[in-house]
């Protein structure tokens, strides 16, 4: 990743208004900046939330609060609590996620 051209700046996540985006069940509520090619996203998933499709974007993400389970296309499955997290490059293993109790996420791509 190459990061140009960005002043220093802050954000207030809680002044970003959120996008709805529903899952195969549930939610997600992004909040989310764009700086040139990068975006940097607070993501909340709702308790029950399954990803309504495979991603393969490359993410680095960690894991705030609740708990997130990532299932690869092949057949791995990682959970992340708090203050873990993971990476995956563009196009690399296909990937989708859910929760039973909810998570709340930052993620940059």
């Amino acid at each position: 990743m190459q990061i140009s051209d960005i002043a220093f700046g802050t954000t207030d996540w809680s002044t970003i208004a959120p996008v709805e985006y529903p899952g195969e069940r549930g939610r997600a509520l992004w909040r989310t900046r764009q700086f040139g090619t990068i975006r940097v996203r607070m993501v909340e998933y709702s308790p029950g939330y399954l990803a309504d499709h495979w991603c393969s974007k490359g993410h680095i993400l960690l894991c705030l609060e609740g708990e997130l389970h990532t299932e690869l296309a092949d057949g791995r499955r990682y959970v992340l609590t708090p203050g873990m997290s993971y990476q995956v490059a563009d196009g690399a293993e296909p990937h989708r996620s859910f929760t039973d109790t909810g998570a709340r996420l930052f993620i940059v791509d």
